[in-house]
């Protein structure tokens, strides 16, 4: 459930790229204190170079749905194996 929640912080923080919101906004201040630490890893490894388009959040949702794929579902079937 935490991973679908910041799968959809990260969405919404790309969705308010667009359209250049304030800020100073409460919101939009808690938006970039939670997806910057791991999107400005990603940036490092993989900069823009003059295309103008940031990757980071499609491959933070990516890693997302990776986990929540692979990961979740191995350590549910582990889990259901042990009762």
């Amino acid at each position: 459930m935490a991973l679908t929640l910041y799968m959809w912080i990260v969405i919404i923080r790309a969705l308010l790229s667009w359209v250049n919101p304030d800020p100073y906004n409460p919101i939009v201040q808690f938006l970039h204190r939670v997806t910057d630490p791991l999107m400005d890893q990603i940036r490092r490894l993989i900069p823009m170079s003059g295309m103008g388009i940031d990757f980071s959040p499609i491959i933070v949702i990516m890693g997302i749905i990776f986990l929540r794929t692979f990961l979740v579902q191995s350590l549910s079937q582990i889990a259901m194996q042990m009762q």
